[in-house]
């Protein structure tokens, strides 16, 4: 019997500023800092990142890989930013193996680094850096439908105590980020959080049908306003394909003004992490 991966889809932000004190990313920080302070540590950590795609998953195999600041126009400490995690090319060679015995062509990459999509969250959740991780690459045709097969395909691996993490954006519109709040706007961002809040946690629904939704994911309530590209929620698919169940936890958490969610499938209880977050200030 395969050991079971925890399994956490995250909104992971706005590129390094949930390291920088943003205020509109307080919410989102407590969050992951009180995720990890549940969790049982990890051995290792996965992590499927929306900064990576390639023509076929592709899996950092290297043993020490580099940090990539793959971001652009933020203050120079950004780019000094130090997350000295090893890789684990057991773990990655094991992904490869099963990914390849499910019939999906995949690559092993022993140079490529750690992108944001890493090393911010995990940064914030294990500041130590102590727990290897490697990541893995969306693939580049966005296609829902082969997401969800990755996220099969890994229920094959069997590696104690892993942490799977898919680290992407619920709601990621990058001009609506930055514009007024207005009722239209709102409207659209709570309508599609609502929607992917009940296809992932509803379990009265059957997994034929919370699949179809998810391959189908851009006939939700204003789906293409709340994603105009989806390599942020893609990550999700890979998650939901590996669990194949209800989600057992939903995290609501307001970044940048806006609405947005994480999804915990796992033995842990996060219930309590349903209350609504202390104001900042509170922490002063």
């Amino acid at each position: 019997m395969n050991a079971k991966p925890d399994v956490l889809f995250i909104s992971h932000g706005g590129g390094p500023m949930p390291l920088l004190g943003d205020p509109g990313h307080h919410e989102l920080v407590v969050r992951l800092r009180e995720i990890a302070g549940i969790l049982r540590k990890p051995s290792a950590i996965l992590v499927i990142s929306a900064h990576w795609e390639e023509t076929v998953p592709t899996i950092t195999s290297g043993a020490n890989p580099s940090l990539i600041y793959d971001y652009f126009g933020f203050p120079p400490e950004s780019y000094e930013i130090k997350y000295p995690c090893p890789g684990e090319p057991i773990l990655a060679g094991q992904v490869y193996d099963v990914l390849e015995k499910a019939g999906v062509s995949a690559r092993l990459d022993d140079r490529r680094g750690f992108d944001h999509g890493l090393f911010v969250p995990l940064k914030l959740m294990y500041p130590q850096a102590d727990i290897p991780c490697v990541q893995l690459s969306l693939v580049n045709s966005l296609d829902a439908t082969t997401h969800l097969a990755i996220g099969r395909a890994l229920q094959a691996l069997d590696y104690e105590n892993l942490l799977v993490i898919g680290s992407g954006f619920s709601f990621h519109n990058m001009r609506a980020f930055f514009a007024p709040n207005t009722p239209e706007i709102q409207a659209g961002n709570e309508a599609f959080e609502d929607w992917l809040e009940d296809t992932c946690t509803n379990a009265g629904m059957e997994e034929s049908e919370r699949a179809e939704r998810l391959a189908h994911w851009d006939r939700a309530p204003y789906a293409r306003f709340c994603h105009p590209r989806e390599e942020h929620l893609l990550p999700l698919h890979v998650c939901y394909g590996l669990a194949e169940k209800p989600s057992d936890t939903h995290i609501s958490v307001r970044v940048l003004g806006k609405k947005s969610g994480m999804l915990y499938w796992g033995a842990e209880s996060l219930a309590d992490l349903s209350t609504e977050v202390p104001n900042e200030n509170d922490h002063k």
